[in-house]
């Protein structure tokens, strides 16, 4: 007779449970945050507005053609007929995947603008509660401060609780390309933080920067901090499935296709952004060399190779990190999948030595920032495994002169 303690139908169970008590837990600890969406359509009416224009003559290319299709339309544009349409349609540029990068960079800081004065007079709005004039003064100040000098803010979208992507480096002439896609929470009042800096996209997406041009001067690197999806609201229910991946994935992966040039491209997911990056991966295109995860909670497969890309998959968790204490299963749709820790997912398992918990990966002077830096630049030889034996690095080589001193 099977004993009752290891049969299947107890072992199914008790993964139910586990994942009811998890999701309790968050329910009730006040861990799941609550977003007030706005209702504005900005995007959609630029978007719109496009659709109905004419340059020269000429009908506009749909806002959603291939972007190589999007980038012959702009190259065949004088100056003035650019900047025209940057001014006329400056949220349609700035997130259209094919326009030149500089080109959305200067249409994104015009409707930064434009939206930060519409949020200036909200809050002098008497329908507005007191909380809601305040949330309007709060956006603001990060449109005005995403807007500002020297920032190249790839995607804006102020809709509910807002969408961006920022530019480290010259993407144009970068060598490698690094993506950091972020987890729960984020969004425009997310995008960047005093505190904890480096727990929110831009401070990881600055801190993998400054630490890439350190590890190989002579690459010319560029990151993009990609906040360009609508994530999760704290650890609740949205957060155990796979809904928001999905949607960001495909918003991911036509950034990736659209980007510049050939150069090799490196992703690193942290948290939920693992889930994303694991439901992208198999349409990612093949100059995607690099998916580094950190913090994960499962990627939605039991193996690495199960994601269906030629990338190599590298993986990361502090000794701290309280996701290591989530279920890594999945039941019915709940929850993520094998730990991409474990031996038998297949990722190359990295260092993360004095990260500082979940929120602390991209922490200058961490093992953790240092090597997600050597991926970056393809410094493969010089990552710091997980184990002594130098497991991570079998059969690498460097793509890159530079390494560690």
């Amino acid at each position: 007779m099977t004993s009752f303690d290891t049969s299947p139908q107890l072992s199914v169970w008790r993964t139910l449970l586990a994942l009811a008590v998890v999701f309790v837990m968050l329910a009730t600890t006040g861990w799941t945050a609550v977003r007030h969406h706005q209702g504005t359509t900005a995007l959609k009416a630029s978007r719109t507005a496009w659709e109905h224009g004419m340059v020269d003559g000429r009908k506009l290319p749909e806002p959603d053609a291939a972007p190589g299709r999007i980038a012959r339309f702009f190259t065949s544009l004088t100056a003035g007929q650019r900047t025209e349409l940057v001014h006329d349609y400056a949220l349609a540029v700035g997130n259209m995947n094919g326009a030149p990068a500089e080109l959305r960079y200067r249409a994104n800081r015009i409707a930064l603008l434009q939206q930060a004065r519409v949020e200036r007079r909200r809050m002098r709005d008497n329908r507005l509660s007191p909380a809601g004039q305040q949330e309007a003064g709060r956006r603001m100040h990060r449109y005005e401060a995403l807007s500002g000098a020297g920032r190249q803010i790839l995607a804006f979208d102020p809709e509910g609780s807002g969408r961006a992507a920022e530019v480290f480096g010259d993407l144009d002439e970068a060598e490698r390309i690094s993506v950091v896609v972020p987890g729960v929470d984020t969004d425009l009042l997310t995008f960047q933080r005093t505190n904890r800096k480096y727990s929110a996209p831009v401070g990881m997406a600055e801190a993998l920067y400054t630490a890439e041009r350190e590890v190989s001067p002579s690459t010319r690197t560029a990151v993009i901090a990609w906040a360009d999806y609508t994530s999760p609201d704290g650890l609740g229910i949205d957060s155990a499935t796979a809904m928001r991946a999905e949607n960001g994935a495909v918003r991911l992966n036509a950034l990736l296709r659209a980007l510049p040039g050939t150069s090799p491209v490196s992703m690193f997911c942290h948290s939920y952004g693992s889930v994303l990056c694991g439901v992208a991966a198999h349409a990612m295109p093949e100059r995607v060399t690099d998916i580094a995860v950190a913090g994960s909670p499962g990627m939605r497969v039991e193996k690495a190779a199960e994601l269906g890309t030629d990338a190599r998959v590298w993986a990361m968790r502090d000794a701290d990190d309280w996701v290591q204490d989530v279920p890594h299963l999945e039941v019915g749709g709940l929850g993520h999948g094998e730990d991409p820790m474990a031996r038998g997912f297949g990722a190359r398992v990295l260092s993360s030595r004095e990260a500082e918990g979940h929120g602390g990966y991209f922490v200058p002077g961490t093992d953790s920032l240092r090597n997600l830096a050597d991926i970056g630049t393809g410094a493969y030889r010089s990552v710091e495994c997980a184990d002594d034996a130098g497991a991570c690095r079998e059969g690498l080589s460097d793509t890159t002169t530079a390494g560690r001193a």
